[in-house]
């Protein structure tokens, strides 16, 4: 059981910033859980280290998330979440990111940020999300929304009748890249290692797409381009040849990072680093929930985030009730 830790003193001013539920994170999970709290009369804090919409907002077009059937940009998307949540009175703050956080007693846990200052929470969400890993490649940073990706569920059909390239075959890259064939006119696997590490029949699947093309041992070098991405520079690591794939769209799998080394002291962690909750997800401290791609387990979908998101606001309600029973 978590040793909650007492401060020895605490001031009129901090008490006066009691929040009944602290969100960190204000992707669709945590925004989702904004305007189920503020809605029932709860007043919420968003805390946001960047900006507001998570990884969502930077996708270029979404065309699976319901209700929009010609598709929605990421960003005008997490912009009418936003907006959904600060009309039932939730307080957003961007550029504003969590240090650590301190539960002082069941009811009370501050949230302190890396520029000092220090929130109080009766309920605190962690909705953090995870972010995928880059690989630093000149051209990496330079083209990304223009051409790379780190979501093809997300930006395939953008690239119908093109030709692209995935980086990574584990399960992630085969599995996108299948989806991938169906909208692009090629798909070029790059894998650094000598062998694919994903699921046998995902290779298999792979190799016999006739629109397919494989390069294992291969190290990816340079992402070129103009306004959009042109290429592809790849380099045969056993004998040292460079090659460029011409190709419009690059997607990137080579893992995910989840945000939360600044909670690893009182929540559980998984292997990989996502926050472990129960049933109500709830972490290993009482007060403390997790929500959206940030939990152990969850599936890196915004539909799914948002569910995540509206059960947890439920779980913390409930968790409210009692203490003040």
């Amino acid at each position: 059981m978590f040793e909650f830790v007492i401060p020895k003193d605490t001031s009129k001013s901090e008490a006066e910033k009691l929040y009944d539920v602290i969100i960190v994170g204000s992707g669709p999970a945590g925004l989702t859980a904004a305007i189920y709290s503020a809605r029932d009369g709860k007043r919420v804090l968003v805390l946001e280290r960047a900006i507001v919409g998570g990884l969502a907002a930077s996708t270029e077009h979404i065309e699976n998330y319901p209700g929009f059937p010609q598709g929605i940009s990421g960003q005008e998307l997490m912009g009418l979440f936003r907006e959904q949540a600060e009309r039932f009175g939730t307080e957003v703050v961007e550029f504003n990111e969590v240090a650590r956080l301190n539960p002082v007693k069941p009811g009370l846990i501050e949230v302190h940020t890396t520029d000092g200052q220090v929130y109080q929470g009766r309920a605190v969400l962690l909705a953090t999300g995870s972010e995928p890993k880059k690989l630093g490649l000149p051209g990496e940073a330079e083209f990304y929304g223009r051409g790379v990706s780190y979501c093809a569920t997300c930006d395939g059909p953008l690239f119908r009748g093109k030709r692209v390239a995935v980086i990574g075959m584990g399960n992630s890259g085969l599995q996108e890249g299948l989806g991938l064939l169906e909208y692009a006119e090629s798909v070029a696997f790059v894998e650094f290692l000598p062998a694919s590490k994903g699921e046998k029949i995902l290779q298999e699947r792979v190799m016999q797409h006739p629109r397919s093309s494989i390069y294992l041992y291969h190290k990816p070098l340079a992402i070129l381009g103009e306004d959009r991405v042109t290429g592809l520079v790849i380099e045969d690591r056993a004998t040292g040849e460079q090659k460029t794939l011409p190709v419009d769209g690059i997607f990137i799998y080579v893992g995910y990072v989840p945000f939360t080394q600044f909670a690893a002291d009182v929540v559980e962690l998984d292997r990989l680093g996502y926050i472990i909750t129960d049933e109500h997800q709830q972490t290993r401290t009482p007060g403390i929930f997790a929500a959206g791609d940030v939990r152990s387990g969850a599936i890196a979908q915004i539909a799914v985030a948002v569910g995540d998101g509206a059960r947890a606001a439920l779980s913390i309600k409930e968790y409210l009730q009692h203490l003040e029973a």
